[in-house]
């Protein structure tokens, strides 16, 4: 039998350490952003205008890392004095478009540009002509062809060296919406003493914000009692636009919740025929209005779901919080 020895690893083909593999992604990154500052035209400068143009907030949406991008676009600009909120593309088909209204822009994020889910947000941009401003990696894309102004990421590599991870498209997606801020910013004129205005007390302050601080109540909570047809109770997810309806009784008492996941599980010839008491679902997550905001947000995103209940000691409803709120008052 012939053994074959294992040959000894030269210096040369040795693995290089974590910190110059670090550094080489940093670099790669840096280049990216070096391409993005002198792509910069005409589209940018329209951007900017058109934010300032309308008196309503800029709504960002994106999926997978770009709604995680949007999420930070969104707490940059509503600290620098522009009004805005994330809605999560697969959840504005469900009820979220109703925060969407005219005076409004979109800020649509998605670097192939083909994400399905910006489908039903498009359709109702389109719809009441309220612009759109995407970002996204290809000039001739389906996002770009039905945006407003479409600003698209230089070609740059990104760092992972398998080119899947996103990691330099990212960090371009960030910055570009880091220098939208600050040109909107420099162009309001916006001072210290504003940004003091909207940071009263850091990110600490807003992380002791109450849950009754921030919460829906009185007329616009979705409320219905146990009879109610499904056929009423989606009238009712419909107008109040949270995408969820508590089921009281006579006296306030939280019985039950009726969210869209509740509609799926339920689907059937004679949904819209049954009674809430038969759909809902008993013994729901509530938060109590003494809560903290950090807490609430915490616990939504735990638990994968964007509405909570607020009830007193008694179990009565006294409001309801949506992730959103969270985010709009960046809490965090």
């Amino acid at each position: 039998m012939t053994v074959t020895a294992l040959r000894p690893q030269s210096h040369m083909t040795q693995q290089i350490s974590h910190r110059q593999i670090g550094q080489e992604a940093i670099l790669i990154e840096a280049k990216g952003l070096q391409l993005l500052a002198n792509s910069l035209g005409e589209n940018f400068n329209h951007a900017v205008d058109l934010i300032r143009s309308h008196s309503g907030r800029l709504v960002v949406s994106g999926i997978g890392k770009s709604g995680h991008v949007g999420r930070k676009i969104v707490a940059t600009f509503a600290s620098t004095g522009q009004p805005a909120l994330f809605v999560h593309a697969a959840e504005a088909g469900h009820g979220d478009l109703g925060m969407i209204a005219k005076g409004d822009v979109l800020l649509l994020i998605s670097y192939s540009g083909e994400a399905k889910e910006l489908g039903s947000i498009i359709d109702y941009a389109h719809r009441f002509a309220i612009p759109i401003i995407s970002i996204t990696g290809r000039e001739n894309c389906m996002l770009a062809r039905v945006s407003t102004i479409a600003l698209v990421l230089p070609d740059a590599p990104e760092a992972c060296p398998m080119q899947l991870a996103p990691t330099t498209s990212t960090t371009l997606t960030m910055a570009l919406g880091d220098a939208l801020a600050v040109a909107l910013l420099r162009d309001r004129g916006f001072s210290k003493h504003d940004f003091k205005i909207f940071h009263p007390g850091g990110s600490l302050g807003q992380q002791l914000k109450r849950v009754s601080d921030l919460m829906h109540s009185g007329e616009k909570l979705p409320l219905a009692n146990p009879q109610t047809l499904m056929s009423d109770i989606l009238v009712e997810m419909t107008v109040y636009g949270f995408g969820c309806v508590a089921v009281v009784n006579e006296s306030g008492h939280l019985l039950g919740i009726i969210t869209d996941g509740d509609l799926r599980r339920h689907m059937n010839p004679q949904l819209l025929e049954q009674r809430a008491d038969e759909i809902m679902t008993r013994q729901p997550v509530t938060l109590s209005p003494d809560a903290l905001m950090a807490d609430a947000l915490a616990m939504m995103e735990s638990r994968s779901i964007t509405n909570v209940f607020v009830v007193d000691d008694q179990n009565k409803v006294a409001g309801i919080i949506h992730i959103h709120d969270c985010l709009r008052h960046s809490v965090a």
